[in-house]
């Protein structure tokens, strides 16, 4: 059992328009009690206090691709960031004419930022190290859309080695932090206890996987295979197949195809079109393909989980 956090918040569920009670898309990852954002739909800020999520705590800002439904929320919170007296600097990675848009509107509004703003340019690459720190590592995707699109795989640090309890009593309190690091405990007389004895393998570091909007693309499998959570956009059912291509979105069924090519652990399903009044015919067009597949829902709070 992990005792630190790593889960997603989805605080935006719909596709294009905010219609339904479905807002634009919007995601806060909280890995070790770091929160990383992707994504800023409009309305992203006023989700995250419905939440109860302290939005000064956010970092990382990672913007998938310039369709408005992705990123007309940023400004706002950049704003209001601003306007709440932050000092700690923020990160935001997105496409190269996100940084022209954020500038112009800073420029026009006289605005003067009393915190540090870093901005990172993407290109859609998979397997590109974006971002890492010391609870996680970032790398993209590149997903397959109308305009350049980078989807994100966010991968826990390994973690220290764990002490076993029935030799605990052996390790000197001083000593233990070394021997979590891999060390041989060596006493002042010479003797010497190998690290193998003392401790075990750290739990698996656990990943989550983000596809916003694409078109099915099975290029994607190595990067994404066998991790533990796995989101995909499903803007339609595979009835509109066709508009599917056209408008380079995915199917449900699409979705849960590439969740069980890729054998991941739980597949979460999102961007549902306003047309469908309730997604869960998106689930059940899912589940016979990969049936650990679950709905975002607003607001709703996701484990990323090992599985057994």
């Amino acid at each position: 059992m992990h005792s630190s956090p790593f889960t997603v918040t989805t605080l935006g569920t719909g596709a294009a328009l905010p219609a339904r009670g479905r807002y634009p898309t919007a995601q806060l990852v909280n890995v070790h009690d770091s929160y990383y954002l992707i994504d800023c739909g409009e309305g992203t800020q006023e989700r995250m206090r419905m939440a109860g999520i302290n939005f000064q705590r956010i970092g990382h800002i990672f913007i998938s691709h310039l369709h408005g439904d992705h990123y007309l929320g940023l400004m706002g919170l950049i704003s209001s960031m601003h306007l709440m007296g932050r000092q700690t600097e923020l990160h935001i990675y997105g496409p190269p004419d996100l940084k022209a848009i954020i500038d112009l509107q800073l420029r026009a509004s006289g605005t003067w930022l009393r915190y540090p703003m870093h901005f990172h340019a993407l290109v859609p690459e998979s397997g590109q190290v974006v971002h890492t720190d010391e609870h996680v590592s970032v790398t993209g995707l590149a997903l397959r859309h109308r305009v350049p699109c980078t989807g994100f795989v966010f991968r826990e640090t390994a973690g220290l080695r764990l002490l076993r309890t029935d030799r605990l009593h052996e390790i000197p309190q001083f000593k233990r932090a070394l021997v979590k690091q891999g060390e041989d405990l060596v006493f002042p007389d010479g003797k010497r206890l190998s690290n193998a004895e003392l401790t075990l393998d750290p739990l698996p570091p656990r990943s989550y996987a983000y596809c916003s909007d694409t078109a099915y693309e099975p290029a994607l499998l190595p990067y994404v295979k066998g991790v533990d959570l796995l989101y995909h956009e499903a803007t339609f059912t595979t009835a509109m197949i066709d508009r599917a291509k056209e408008t380079m979105h995915s199917t449900a069924a699409q979705a849960a195809q590439l969740a069980s090519d890729a054998g991941v652990g739980q597949l979460l399903l999102g961007h549902f079109s306003s047309r469908y009044k309730n997604a869960d015919v998106l689930l059940q067009e899912a589940l016979p393909i990969f049936p650990r597949t679950l709905l975002s829902n607003e607001g709703g709070l996701f484990q990323v989980e090992r599985r057994d």
